[in-house]
């Protein structure tokens, strides 16, 4: 502050005096800013006074309500606060139904969010110790990470490189990009000095066939190109890059007998098994 004042010439004999005035003035303002020796002035929260239109505070609400559902409890409160409104109220123009297993904003989800977004700033391979659904806890070494939040979940998506892949023969493989919950991950070890081997994480192509009802499907993900239309209107071959065989063998899985994977052949045949297995069920 002192070298900035001097070089746009103002005095800095009283810096100090300056800025206990500038912050006084902010706190009667409403704004809550924290201060300690040696540290730097933090802003807490501000309870400025923000003037919204109506369609501005409808939007705030849904955004609160829709946050809450996902289970971003502190999220929504938030939201509420800067817009001085009351709890989330379900709106009539839209449901949702999340129903997420934990609220990502109790105490420790957070601190395991936090610890895990600062490895991601260091960019150097770490450690989690995770539990997983059977109860069975093991460490994993993390390379190139990120949160991803899936079908209401919220997850640490990692490449683990010495993670050996069961069916892929391609190196590296999707299959060593790995989901872990992170309300199951019990402890985050500190960052290593090994830079992240990779930049982005392996994809895999995949092209498959939908018929059917889907027949008429139009590419909407950014990964997905039309390969081929059926003039007839049977079926479109879409062309698609995957960095996870688990969420994609999910959405095959769904569109049932109205879709067909082509290639790679691996995938095509873990498919078929997964169909066989449900027929035997329903047979039995």
């Amino acid at each position: 502050m002192t070298d900035f004042l001097d070089r746009h010439g103002q005095s800095s004999n009283d810096i100090d005096q300056k800025v206990s005035r500038a912050i006084r003035k902010l706190r009667d303002c409403g704004f809550t800013i924290s201060s300690a020796p040696n540290r730097p002035y933090e802003l807490v929260e501000s309870s400025f006074p923000v003037l919204l239109s109506p369609k501005q505070r409808d939007s705030l609400a849904l955004a609160a309500y829709v946050l809450s559902d996902m289970g971003f409890s502190a999220q929504a409160s938030d939201l509420l606060h800067i817009g001085k409104l009351s709890e989330p109220v379900e709106p009539s123009q839209v449901k949702v139904a999340f129903s997420p297993p934990v609220d990502y904003s109790e105490t420790k989800l957070e601190e395991t969010v936090k610890q895990l977004q600062d490895r991601f700033q260091r960019g150097c391979r770490y450690v989690i110790r995770y539990r997983s659904s059977s109860g069975k806890t093991n460490n994993w070494d993390c390379d190139l990470s990120e949160l991803r939040f899936h079908n209401g979940l919220l997850y640490l998506f990692a490449h683990i490189s010495n993670f050996s892949p069961r069916y892929s023969e391609k190196q590296p493989s999707i299959e060593q990009n790995l989901i872990f919950r992170i309300d199951r991950i019990l402890k985050v070890y500190p960052a290593s000095d090994t830079l992240w081997s990779r930049l982005s994480f392996p994809t895999e192509k995949v092209r498959y066939r939908m018929s059917g009802p889907l027949a008429h499907y139009q590419p909407r993900r950014t990964n997905e190109v039309e390969l081929y239309r059926d003039p007839d209107q049977r079926f479109v071959d879409i062309e698609t890059s995957e960095d996870h065989w688990f969420w994609f063998r999910q959405r095959m899985l769904q569109y049932g007998s109205n879709v067909k994977v082509l290639e790679p052949q691996w995938m095509a045949n873990q498919l078929l098994k997964e169909y066989e297995r449900a027929y035997r069920n329903h047979q039995g």
